[in-house]
């Protein structure tokens, strides 16, 4: 192997080079990865950045460099074996390396988009339909329970109602507003 490597011209050792240095990284992130370790050891900035929930979508990382570096090497190999020119083989491996980054970095942007947080924000309360659990009093007098399906899940909350009668319990309810302290204002649903 390194009588063929040393055979080669200057040009090729280099792509040569950085598809091996390239691929030996990439290689073994992935490994990491699916290992569930961390890459940190290997210069990984993504954990820092990725604890920022301020920055969307990343460019210029480490894992998206490993891919820039590694498509740019193989994709200038192939140049070269197909006798395109230096300069052609230089564009061709830096645009497909450039694709290459944009490519992992919208996966990793969409990806962190299917992360969920869990919270149960009480807004999306609003125009959900439900049933009162326990007797909600008139005009706001006492405060019952209502069941209501919010964010895929049904809660049983706080609820309040303007209604000149109370709300039995079983009554079909629809949410109406959220008070500041999180008490759903219900009305009954009119079929």
């Amino acid at each position: 192997m390194t009588e063929w490597f040393s055979n080669l011209e200057l040009f090729q050792k280099v792509f040569w080079s950085i598809s091996f240095i390239g691929s030996f990284v990439f290689i073994i992130t992935l490994v990491l990865s699916f290992a569930g370790g961390d890459s940190g050891d290997f210069g990984d900035v993504d954990a820092d950045i990725e604890a920022d929930t301020g920055i969307g979508f990343q460019f210029i990382t480490f894992k998206n460099l490993v891919g820039f570096f590694t498509l740019f090497g193989w994709s200038g190999i192939a140049c070269i074996d197909a006798g395109f020119s230096k300069p052609v083989t230089i564009i061709i491996a830096f645009i497909c390396g450039l694709i290459m980054m944009a490519i992992m970095a919208a996966m990793f942007f969409y990806m962190s988009k299917l992360s969920d947080s869990g919270t149960l924000k009480l807004k999306n309360a609003v125009n959900a339909v439900g049933e009162v659990y326990l007797t909600v009093g008139a005009n706001r007098s006492t405060i019952g329970k209502a069941h209501v399906k919010i964010q895929g899940a049904l809660r049983e909350l706080d609820a309040l109602t303007d209604s000149s009668t109370p709300l039995k319990s079983g009554t079909v309810i629809k949410v109406k507003a959220i008070t500041d302290n999180g008490i759903l204002i219900i009305e009954k649903l009119n079929n």
